[in-house]
C-alpha cells in the first residue's frame, strides 16, 4: 500500500520540490547587520518522510524565505545528546549521520554539502564561558534532526551548519545555553532547536501511517503546548511531564527539550511566540515557531 512511509517514488516530492525551491533560495536576500538580530526557532524535522510530504517541504521554505537567509545556522537536534558540550565538524562537505532504519534507500544516498563552518564555530567558542568547555568533534556529522529540515530550508546548502550537543535534560539549563547563544543571532546567525513536538513512536499505530489519524495524546500535548507558549509560561512548560497525553507524547524528552533552547536564545522565554507551522503528520504535532527577533 502507498504511503508516506511507503511511496511509490521515494522522496519524489522532494524531487518535485527542489527546482523551484532552489529558484526562491537564490532570489532570497542575505542577512546584513542592519535586519537586527534574527529569531530563535524551534522546528519539529520530521524524518525521512518529510521527503515525501509536499505540503511540509512548503512550509518549511516558505518559513526560510520569509526571513533573510542567514550567515550561518547553529541547530540543537534532538539526535544527539553528549555532554559536556560539543560542535559537530566544521569542515566543508560534513559527512551526514543517517541515523535512521527500516527506509528505502534512497533515503541513505541523499547529500547536503554545506560550506566550511570554521567561523561559526569560533564565533560560538567565543560565547562559552572558560569554566564550560565546548569540544569540537573531529568527525562528527549533521543527523537527520539537522539536515532534513535544512535541505527543504536552505535547499542549495550555501549555509554552513553546525550542530551543537544537547548535554543535559534539565529545561533550565538549556534556557542557560540557549541564552549564551542569543548574542549569534545578531551576528546573523539562526539558532535552531530541533525536535518533534509530539513524538510517541512507541504508540503509532496504522490508521496513523496510511490515515493520517490524530490520537487524542498528540492533539492533547499540542494544545497544551500552544497555549502555554501563547501565555509565555516557561515553569509551565518544563513541568512537561505532567502535561496532557503524558507520557505517551513523548515516550522519552528528547523531542521537546530543545524547546528550551530555543526560548532561551530568544532573550526573553516569558515572551510569546509565532507559530509559523502547525497540524500534524501521520498523528504526530509540526507545531514550530519562531521567538524573538
Amino acid at each position: 500500500m502507498n504511503s508516506i512511509i511507503n511511496p511509490d517514488v521515494p522522496a519524489g516530492a522532494y524531487d518535485d520540490f527542489l527546482p523551484g525551491a532552489g529558484a526562491r533560495s537564490r532570489e532570497q536576500r542575505d542577512w546584513r547587520p542592519a535586519d537586527g538580530p534574527l529569531p530563535a526557532l524551534y522546528l519539529s524535522h520530521g524524518a525521512p518522510p518529510l521527503f515525501d510530504d509536499a505540503l511540509w517541504l512548503r512550509q518549511l521554505l516558505d518559513w526560510s524565505v520569509s526571513l533573510p537567509k542567514p550567515k550561518s545556522v547553529l541547530i540543537v537536534s534532538a539526535h544527539w545528546e553528549a555532554a559536556p558540550l560539543c560542535l559537530s565538524a566544521p569542515g566543508a562537505g560534513t559527512p551526514l549521520v543517517y541515523d535512521f532504519g527500516g527506509f528505502h534507500h534512497r533515503y541513505y544516498t541523499m547529500k547536503y554539502p554545506t560550506p566550511d563552518a570554521t567561523t561559526l564555530a569560533h564565533q560560538v567558542a567565543r560565547h562559552m564561558p572558560d569554566n564550560d568547555p565546548l569540544y569540537l568533534h573531529p568527525r562528527r556529522g549533521l543527523d537527520h534532526g539537522a539536515w532534513v529540515p535544512l535541505m527543504a530550508m536552505y535547499p542549495l546548502a550555501d549555509v554552513p551548519v553546525l550542530q551543537l550537543s544537547m548535554p543535559t535534560h534539565d529545561p533550565e539549563e538549556l534556557i542557560g545555553i540557549g541564552a549564551r547563544l542569543r548574542p549569534l543571532r545578531e551576528e546573523g546567525v539562526l539558532v535552531i532547536g530541533s525536535g518533534f513536538m509530539t513524538h510517541g513512536l512507541r504508540s503509532i499505530t496504522a490508521e496513523m501511517v496510511t490515515q493520517g489519524t490524530v490520537p487524542g495524546w498528540s492533539s492533547d500535548f499540542d494544545a497544551w503546548v500552544a497555549d502555554a507558549l501563547a501565555r509565555g509560561d516557561v515553569d509551565e512548560l518544563a513541568n512537561y511531564r505532567r502535561a496532557p497525553g503524558m507520557p505517551y507524547a513523548h515516550p522519552t524528552p528528547d523531542h521537546f527539550l530543545p524547546i528550551f533552547i530555543t526560548l532561551g536564545a530568544s532573550g526573553d522565554p516569558e515572551r510569546p511566540v509565532r507559530t509559523a507551522i502547525d497540524g500534524y503528520m501521520m498523528g504526530f504535532a509540526k507545531r514550530s515557531f519562531s521567538a524573538g527577533g
